[in-house]
């Protein structure tokens, strides 16, 4: 382990889980009052983080509740798919591994103290609606240099890689995004996941289309640090948040949430081991 890994925090468990933000539940763009496990307060080794983020300026990142409001509770982008893709994802961790993860989420707002530091994993879905001030880019940069792993996801076309991409430099200004390697072991921690396809949105359940644009195959981006870690796993074109909020859905075809699932569970293992 690197000397402050956040990855530790909660595979230890015990002291550190004293000083975690309590667990919390706020209106996504799709769902409110969205029923809680019975098992819901459990302490565990592992919680599914989802990082929240202000609206990028003119990229529709508000929407229910949100004319100019407080983005930190709810309503806006960050909440995409939320909280059901997190929950049917934990609970397709617990089937397919051994990691002890809490059947409910956790939204981290970076602006909070180090709190991020007690999550070796933290997923954003669609970053190109999204932009970092320049505090909330420094938290994860030195979030990410420590040990952590970003997970993000459901960003199409060219604007939207423009604006993720600017995200991204101000986190790191002197690395590169770049195309991950079939070789990486990313994608081979459990599952061996050469054969990487395009995962639809739900509009796929309708359309029969997996693309949100035309001319946009799935590619699979990431940053690594200076000893070759992956520590931005970036799915472009694809929409693997929707692999797991619809696994439940006969309409919604099996193989494309049995790849965004292993893709997830990959990452995980990986973010806990590498």
């Amino acid at each position: 382990m690197r000397g402050r890994r956040v990855a530790a925090g909660l595979v230890v468990g015990g002291a550190l889980l004293a000083f975690q933000m309590p667990f919390r539940q706020y209106p996504g763009v799709e769902y409110d009052n969205f029923p809680l496990p019975k098992d819901w307060s459990e302490k565990t080794e592992f919680v599914f983080a989802r990082m929240m983020y202000p609206p990028a300026p003119g990229r529709g990142g508000g929407f229910r509740g949100y004319r100019g409001g407080d983005w930190t509770h709810g309503g806006t982008m960050w909440t995409q798919d939320y909280p059901r893709a997190d929950r049917h994802f934990s609970e397709a961790v617990r089937r397919l591994t051994r990691i002890h993860i809490r059947s409910v989420e956790q939204p981290v707002n970076l602006d909070d103290g180090d709190d991020v530091y007690n999550y070796p994993f933290i997923y954003a879905v669609q970053p190109g609606r999204g932009r970092l001030t320049d505090a909330q880019a420094e938290k994860l940069r030195d979030y990410l240099l420590h040990g952590g792993f970003f997970m993000t996801d459901d960003y199409w076309g060219e604007v939207d890689r423009a604006v993720f991409e600017e995200w991204m430099h101000r986190v790191f200004p002197d690395r590169q995004i770049v195309e991950l390697d079939n070789r990486d072991s990313i994608f081979h921690t459990i599952y061996d996941l050469d054969d990487r396809y395009q995962v639809p949105g739900a509009r796929y359940i309708q359309t029969g289309v997996t693309w949100k644009c035309e001319g946009c195959p799935a590619q699979w981006f990431g940053i690594y640090d200076d000893k070759g870690r992956v520590m931005v796993a970036a799915s472009f074109n694809s929409d693997i948040g929707d692999s797991w909020e619809w696994a439940d859905d006969p309409h919604y075809l099996e193989k494309f949430s049995a790849l965004g699932i292993r893709i997830g569970v990959n990452y995980i293992v990986y973010s806990m081991t590498h």
